[in-house]
Order: C-alpha cells, then sequence, then structure tokens
C-alpha cells in the first residue's frame, strides 16, 4: 500500500513539472509573436512598431539573397535594377491617409526611402492604385508620400550636397563675380537623354565666362541607377545632388536644394534662372531681357499666374488640403517651369522657406507664399512662354522659354536657332 501510494506522488509530481515546463514555455513565446501596442516615433512622425519590424525584416532578407546595398550620404539602402518596375503610386486621395501597406506575408516591398520622405503616416495605412504619374519619381516608379497636415519645412529638409565631381569652379568660379546668370535646371534621375540633349544645344553657353549651369537632382535608393549617375557626373561634372530622395513631391525640396547650393557656392551670380529638363532656354534672347533689367533688386520674372485656386479633388497631383493651405487661391506666383530670379534675394528666399510650412507645389511655395511674405516683386514677363507652342524658327527666337520638348527636339530649335539664312515672314513674329 505505501509503495502504491509513494508511485502515485512520484507521478503527480512528474505531472505537476510538465504543466509548469510547459506554462513557462508558452509565456516566453506569446513574447515573440504578440506585438507590442505602443506607437513609436521618426522625428515626431507616429508610426506602427509591427510596420518598422516588418520593413526591417524584409530588409534583411532581400540584404542576404542579393548581397547588394548602397551608402548615399549617411543613410543605407537597398535596390535591384533587375526589379521590374511598378506603376507609380498614387497618394491622394480624398479621403484616404494614404501610405504603401505592408504585411507580414507580402512578397512586394515598396522602395526603402530616407526617412525626410516619411512626411506624415498615419496609424491606419492603405495602399492605394492611381492613374496619374509624375515626370519626378524614385528608381522604381513609386512616388514619395505628400504632406497632408502643416509641418515647417525645416524639419523635412536636410541640408548639404553631393559634391564630389561637381565642377564648381566652371560652373561658378570666384564665386559668381563675373557671372551674369546661373541657370540651374531641374532633372529627374532617369532623364538623361534629357540632359544629354541640353548639354549638346543650349547648354555650350555656359562655356562662356559670365554664363553658368548645372543640373539639380535629388537621392535615389536603386543601386545601378546611383552608379550610373555617379559615372555620368564624373564625366560632365555638372549635377548637383541633394539630399532628398527625387521624386514630385519633393519637388520643393529639390528647389530649395539649388537655392542653397547657389547661396553657398555663388552668391555673387547677378541673375539665376530656374527651369527643367524639358524646356528649351533662347539664351541670348535671356541675356537680352537681362542687360535691359541689369540694375534690378528684388524680383521675379516669368509667367505670372493670378487668381489660381487650390485644387481640392483629392485624386489630382496639385491637390492641396485646406489644412495645408485655408486661403481661397493662391497670391501670385510665377509658373515652375522657367523663372529668373535676381541673385539679391537667393539667401532670404532659402531661409524664409524652411520657416514655412511645407507645399510640394514648388512655384506656389517659392514664388508665392514665401516671395510675398519677404516682399519680393513678381513680374509679369511675356517672353517666358513656359507652353508649348508651334515650333516656328520665328517663333523660337523671339521666346526665352518652351515647354514640354522632347530630347530629339532640342536638336532642330538649336539649329532653327543658329541658322541665319532663315528668313522671317513679318506676320508669323510673335510680338
Amino acid at each position: 500500500m505505501g509503495n502504491l501510494n509513494s508511485k502515485r506522488m512520484r507521478f503527480f509530481m512528474a505531472l505537476n513539472a510538465v504543466i509548469i515546463i510547459t506554462f513557462i514555455y508558452a509565456s516566453f513565446s506569446m513574447k515573440e509573436i504578440v506585438p507590442r501596442r505602443h506607437v513609436h516615433s521618426v522625428r515626431g512622425f507616429p508610426m506602427h512598431h509591427r510596420i518598422e519590424q516588418n520593413i526591417a525584416s524584409k530588409i534583411n532578407s532581400r540584404n542576404s539573397s542579393k548581397n547588394q546595398g548602397s551608402t548615399i550620404g549617411n543613410n543605407q539602402h537597398t535596390g535591384s535594377s533587375k526589379k521590374p518596375e511598378r506603376k507609380a503610386v498614387s497618394l491622394l486621395h480624398s479621403n484616404i491617409e494614404a501610405f504603401p501597406s505592408i504585411s507580414a506575408d507580402s512578397n512586394e516591398l515598396p522602395e526603402i526611402v530616407d526617412i525626410k520622405t516619411i512626411m506624415e503616416i498615419q496609424p491606419t495605412v492603405s495602399s492605394t492604385t492611381g492613374r496619374g504619374s509624375s515626370s519626378e519619381q524614385t528608381s522604381n516608379g513609386s512616388s514619395a508620400l505628400p504632406v497632408l497636415t502643416p509641418v515647417l519645412t525645416m524639419t523635412l529638409y536636410e541640408p548639404g550636397h553631393l559634391n564630389e565631381e561637381i565642377d564648381i569652379k566652371r560652373i561658378c568660379m570666384h564665386r559668381g563675380v563675373f557671372l551674369r546668370l546661373l541657370i540651374l535646371i531641374t532633372s529627374a534621375q532617369s532623364h538623361f537623354s534629357a540632359r544629354m540633349s541640353i548639354r549638346q544645344t543650349w547648354m555650350h553657353y555656359g562655356s562662356r565666362r559670365d554664363v553658368g549651369m548645372a543640373f539639380v537632382l535629388g537621392r535615389t535608393t536603386n543601386v545601378a541607377l546611383n552608379e550610373s549617375l555617379n559615372k555620368e557626373n564624373y564625366i560632365y561634372g555638372d549635377m548637383i545632388r541633394g539630399n532628398f530622395i527625387d521624386s514630385y513631391f519633393n519637388l520643393t525640396l529639390k528647389t530649395i536644394s539649388m537655392l542653397e547650393w547657389a547661396d553657398t557656392h555663388c552668391p555673387s551670380a547677378k541673375f539665376i534662372l530656374k527651369t527643367d529638363d524639358d524646356m528649351f532656354i533662347n539664351v541670348p534672347k535671356l541675356l537680352g531681357f537681362i542687360d535691359a533689367r541689369y540694375k534690378s533688386e528684388r524680383a521675379i520674372y516669368g509667367r505670372l499666374a493670378k487668381n489660381w485656386k487650390p485644387v481640392r479633388a483629392g485624386r489630382s497631383k496639385y491637390y492641396v488640403s485646406h489644412k495645408l493651405y485655408t486661403g481661397l487661391q493662391y497670391p501670385p506666383f510665377t509658373t515652375g517651369p522657367a523663372y529668373l530670379l535676381t541673385g539679391d534675394i537667393v539667401h532670404e528666399l532659402y531661409v524664409e522657406s524652411l520657416n514655412t510650412f511645407y507645399m510640394h507645389l514648388e512655384d506656389v511655395f517659392i514664388t508665392g507664399i514665401v516671395a510675398r511674405t519677404l516682399k519680393i516683386k513678381r513680374v509679369e514677363a511675356n517672353a517666358f512662354r513656359n507652353s508649348r507652342i508651334a515650333l516656328s524658327p520665328c517663333k523660337i527666337r523671339n521666346v526665352i522659354s518652351v515647354h514640354m520638348i522632347k530630347p530629339s527636339e532640342q536638336y532642330h530649335l538649336w539649329r532653327d536657332l543658329l541658322d541665319s539664312t532663315i528668313k522671317f515672314e513679318p506676320h508669323s513674329i510673335l510680338q
């Protein structure tokens, strides 16, 4: 009887031990599988910790499988040129605070962008698909996020440039003391053909002692594209690259980067033209325009837009929420494809823009809102067309800027501009 009781006691002790061990093991497992509930903060913008975990795990798996990475600035990113291009993601929807959703089961990982492009990330995130696209995109076709609530630009902008291969002495010798005109051309990173067509046509005027020219770009997280840009800049030395992800919603950051570079490296330039890589610029006509206004101060010249109202349709890439801009119409501004700044306002525009609430419409922001605060004149100049016009030699010779020009068309316009044998019909000359 005593022996039976002893066996029962040993059995129950063993059973209790198994139960305790099982309970302890389950407790430790739950700590690993239950996500934390608190919200993680990145530079003041909230993001679920689970999203960060998923991104980190996918980065690690990609790194281990491809063993490929790129260091850009102070941040490491990964990318692959063999990855098929995905359609652009529209992030502006009337009732959606949009950010690409990331699930643990998904095989797709959006391009990992610099933390400064995470402008506004809401606790609830959704995946959206849009019809619109931009000529300025990140390397895999996905747009950077728009600002959805007011935030000072200085919290988004990272100063500095990747200037290792820039030929500053050729672009702006002696900090612009002898420079009548500095032309800075904003360009999308993948637009190599556009840059080459400009280099081989009207950018030849940059060889003049009194004219400087350069392209302005942002960062890319695509390794192959970044290497291509490094090689291109090693050859030509004319690409200013700022510390922001190149995308449509970062166009204002690109223009601020342009202002910072001009203010830092070329503060004595008399005039600065901001233009895009799909523009034809009649440089002789522009130099004549400058000569007639050489004593001008604190002014912006271009195609003046008056009484323009904010677009409130959520699917438009020009959408601006009531939170970002409460007014019924924008202040007068010069349209973005090309406008001319007097050199004495560059520093003020740069500093004031950082202390102004961000808006991705760079022409409205810089030449409208910021310029109005600084009491800078915006002056209508009819020679800035900033639109597609008939590309006849007579009309081209009488304008400063023409928009929506294909790389192949740059050569034809350049030839027509220089060909002195072309005879004009009096009625065809643009007044």
